[in-house]
């Protein structure tokens, strides 16, 4: 596997020398040594965590092998002048890499190449000076556990010792990185309530919503540090089987919309009349609790002198209000955090007494993490250009909640959540149950309040209105003043390619320093891979954002990192995800196609969408489907695909889908990362675990992927906000955008076009008699075509 670490580059507020001294692996006297050997021999004592004798660190010295022949104890009394080779043979083994399996010990050249392990060659007697800065590199480097040698010493507890130094001599650097110099055992849960400037429980009262905090005690000490503040709407529980419950009916057909159709308007929440009295101050806080649901990225970063909090928001367990999925609330909840956390908000230490608290902990500057629905909150958090935020890392979230939900005028689910909705999320996340005392008195109201979200999203037309306006970001992306980070996977199929699409494109307008990271995975986290520095790359980048350490992560870092879908492992920057668009005509014929099924199918297909899935790309018959081979003008794909098709349906309603496949048969990769070892990344010394993981090759190939996809309503031809009052038999133009791609075509495969009616995946599925004739001769493909090489 190869290890791609973007982070290992020498930072210019970093010295070699001065690094390795203040992590105290070596004093001023071991840098007026001249004897080499005596030098790495004291390097190698600072490795060995756990020896604290000379027969304990002889024992440990005859566990490795200098070469083929001789273990490094004896080698090493041979004194025999060490070389690059003979410091990296041994270094290749301290990172967890074994000869004969992993590496050829006689010659690891090759294994060097195909890892990306920045290691030296070489048979001339290393200096002193080149022993160091060899070392220095070694300690930056990722081994077989997925982790910087320094980072697994850290785990052993090398850096014990720091626990001790004052606090305001914290955090210390290595490389422009904070290290692990805070005590887990000493860390503070706190509990505060801040105040909002919003009443979506219509009580008349400012809703008060719960924080928990965990922070280093140096803090308390005179360390002002900055937060890591993840919004989580899950945090406080979720209501599986309330959910389960409210799923909506989707087999029933798609209707005509008429012109004069005016959609439910979602009741407008009255501010609140009252704010929470302030009654005095307290500096602690006088709350706290045992567990909550974590991010590893924060647990990594808590131990390096950042604060973690977390805060599940309006509707949820011990905090007001109601759950409102993506609304301006929900967004100025969160907001009111950040300002908090800035100095710019009230926070109280209970929900009733009026005892107010600042963070006076925090340095003022924070950063919003997390996947899925908290990456969301971080991204509508920063397009209110809140002082305080100064980066947000946004993984898999959501930019526009019409496109989660809803696509060109239909109702469209999310994958595997067929029959889901705003409404339904909301309940879920609606964890006020867990106070059955409140959730008692608040019942009626909340299910009031529940019914009215579900008339004003409207699943009877799918179309765009002044509920899903309120729910998209886009028009507020100009007003993001934070630094921010994109993660999304390609193969996501949940919050999909084009959320980040759109803020990525955003982001490109904006001053600031931007970056973007495509991994090949469904809806997931990436920061266990051994392929990829991420974490190393985050403390970096925050370092900079957070602490203000001028390392210059912002031009270090690539600003756009794409993972290769051939390759296990291979990750690359390169230059855009929006190459010009070819367009390919696709066809000069007239094509029908029939969307409706025997019922007997249906009825299956709706039960195992997957099995439909497999039938339509084996349609090569045109059965219910027609494809159409395109010719290839490069070897990437990277940008949005835009599809027009000239096309009628024999009734006054019809939706057009449309799969982009890579066919050709071969073992493709994972889109789920695989198990490499549980619990195998330490991330600090007895601290949090995660499980260490990765993409691999599947076992059996298969023939075709799809990798990119769309859906339009016949009666939204050129997108959501267009509408057309459809006739039977009406010849229409629709002009779609596909799902955003970055993708190598195999030499030996080829792309096809599949055009089909109803998606059982995502879709309505009602099975009507549905007919569309296409005329090919009027449609075409346009295509991002382009060439990268990715090694």
């Amino acid at each position: 596997m190869p290890y791609y670490q973007f982070a290992k580059q020498l930072t210019p507020i970093s010295d070699p020398v001065a690094d390795l001294k203040r992590l105290r692996f070596i004093t001023d006297a071991d840098v007026k040594l001249t004897d080499a050997n005596q030098l790495w021999r004291h390097l190698l004592q600072r490795v060995a965590v756990h020896t604290p004798t000379a027969a304990s660190f002889e024992t440990w010295l005859g566990q490795w092998l200098a070469n083929p022949t001789l273990d490094l104890a004896t080698w090493l009394n041979q004194a025999t002048p060490v070389t690059n080779t003979i410091f990296t043979r041994v270094s290749c083994q301290l990172l967890g890499f074994e000869p004969g399996r992993d590496f050829d010990l006689t010659d690891p050249s090759t294994f060097l190449t195909t890892s990306k392990l920045t290691l030296p060659l070489g048979d001339e007697p290393l200096t002193p000076s080149a022993l160091l800065t060899n070392f220095f590199w070694l300690l930056l480097t990722r081994g077989k556990n997925g982790q910087t040698l320094l980072d697994t010493l850290t785990g052993e507890g090398y850096l014990a010792w720091s626990y001790a130094l004052p606090a305001t001599q914290k955090p210390l650097l290595f490389n422009g990185q904070p290290t692990a110099n805070f005590d887990p055992a000493q860390f503070i849960n706190e509990v505060v309530f801040v105040e909002t400037d919003v009443d979506t429980d219509q009580d008349g009262h400012a809703d008060l919503i719960k924080v928990e905090i965990t922070r280093p005690l140096d803090s308390n000490q005179g360390l002002q540090i900055p937060a890591i503040f993840t919004a989580s709407p899950y945090n406080q529980g979720t209501n599986d089987e309330w959910g389960d419950e409210l799923m909506h009916n989707v087999d029933q057909p798609l209707t005509h919309v008429n012109p004069d159709y005016q959609a439910p308007q979602e009741p407008a929440f009255a501010p609140p009349t009252t704010h929470q009295r302030v009654n005095g101050t307290r500096e602690q806080a006088t709350e706290t609790f045992a567990n909550t649901p974590r991010y590893t990225l924060n647990d990594y970063l808590l131990a390096r002198g950042y604060a973690s909090v977390y805060a599940a928001g309006i509707g949820t367990k011990d905090s007001d209000g109601r759950q409102t999925c993506g609304s301006p609330e929900q967004t100025a909840a969160m907001q009111a955090v950040v300002e908090w956390l800035h100095g710019d908000r009230t926070a109280f230490t209970d929900r009733t007494s009026g005892i107010a608290i600042q963070a006076n902990w925090c340095n003022g500057r924070v950063a919003m993490t997390g996947r899925s629905y908290l990456g969301t909150l971080a991204t509508a958090v920063a397009t209110t250009g809140v002082p305080g935020l100064a980066a947000i890392i946004a993984e898999a979230g959501i930019t526009n909640w019409y496109d989660y939900y809803r696509e060109n005028g239909l109702v469209m689910a999310p994958d595997t959540f067929q029959g889901e909705d705003a409404d339904v999320l909301a309940a879920e996340t609606y964890s006020t149950t867990r106070n059955p005392a409140r959730a008692l008195a608040d019942h009626v109201a909340n299910e009031n309040y529940l019914a009215q979200m579900r008339q004003a999203q409207d699943r009877t037309t799918g179309q765009y209105n002044a509920f899903w306006a309120a729910r998209n970001y886009h028009p507020h992306l100009s007003q993001i003043k934070a630094d921010v980070m994109v993660v999304h996977g390609l193969n996501d199929w949940n919050v999909k390619p084009n959320h980040a699409k759109a803020l990525w494109e955003a982001l490109q307008k904006l001053p600031g320093d931007h970056k973007l990271i495509l991994h090949q995975g469904q809806h997931i986290y990436i920061n266990a891979f051994p392929s990829l520095d991420f974490n190393e790359m985050v403390n970096l980048w925050l370092a900079e954002k957070l602490w203000q350490f001028p390392n210059q992560a912002g031009q270090l870092l690539p600003d756009l990192i794409t993972q290769s879908n051939l390759t296990p492992g291979v990750w690359q920057p390169v230059s855009t995800w929006q190459a010009p668009l070819i367009p390919t005509a696709l066809g000069h014929q007239m094509i029908t196609i029939n969307d409706q099924q025997a019922d007997a199918t249906a009825t299956t297909w709706r039960h195992q969408p997957l099995t439909w899935f497999n039938s339509l790309l084996n349609d090569t018959d045109h059965h219910f489907s027609y494809r159409v081979t395109i010719p290839r003008h490069a070897s990437w794909l990277a940008g949005t695909p835009t599809l027009t098709v000239r096309l009628k349906s024999n009734h006054n309603v019809g939706m057009l889908s449309a799969y982009l496949v890579d066919h050709g048969t071969a073992k493709r990769l994972t889109t789920t990362p695989q198990l490499i070892n549980r619990h195998g990344l330490q991330l600090g010394y007895h601290w949090h675990t995660d499980d260490l993981r990765d993409f691999k090759l599947q076992n059996q190939p298969t023939e075709r992927h799809v990798i990119a996809f769309g859906h339009t309503n016949l009666q939204n031809p050129t997108g959501p906000t267009s509408f057309h009052d459809l006739q039977a038999d009406e010849w229409v133009t629709i002009t779609m955008p596909l799902q955003p791609v970055m993708h190598e075509l195999a030499a030996d495969h080829e792309l096809e076009l599949i055009l089909f009616g109803t998606d059982y995946r995502m879709s309505f599925r009602g099975n009507q008699a549905l007919t569309y004739t296409i005329d090919l001769s009027q449609s075409s493909l346009a295509l991002p075509w382009t060439d990268f090489s990715l090694q």
